[in-house]
């Protein structure tokens, strides 16, 4: 028999919650991607300990770059598939309804929009 090796089932989950936050980034507007400057997306197993986090964006939100804004590492989005695949409890479309809100959530950030805001508008 030949081909490749099947995946271990860990590193095929692994693989398939990437294809969800690759298939949210390719969901966004296009006028919203073009805009997306020196921001990496990432994904982690678990958020530090201790913290209640589906995703964490870090970084310089666009609106506050300045004119001196150069030369700095990108900003990051990482995304924690532990949490929000718990959070799906085995559903499967509820795992990439929720990877595509905390994707969208992030990068609400990484354009200067607040929490707060996210509230007022109703896209928390």
């Amino acid at each position: 028999m030949t081909g490749s090796p099947d995946l271990p089932a860990d590193e095929a989950r692994a693989d398939a919650f990437e294809q969800l936050v690759s298939d949210a980034l390719d969901e966004l507007p296009d006028d919203i991607a073009q805009l997306m400057s020196n921001v990496a997306v990432t994904v982690e197993d678990e958020p530090p300990p201790g913290a209640r986090l589906l995703g964490l964006y870090h970084g310089i939100p666009l609106g506050r770059r300045g004119p001196y804004y150069a030369g700095v590492l990108p900003d990051k989005i990482t995304i924690y598939s532990g949490p929000l695949v718990r959070m799906a409890r085995g559903d499967a479309e509820r795992l990439r309804r929720q990877v595509r809100r905390t994707v969208f959530h992030e990068i609400a950030h990484h354009f200067g929009i607040s929490d707060e805001r996210l509230v007022e508008i109703d896209r928390y």
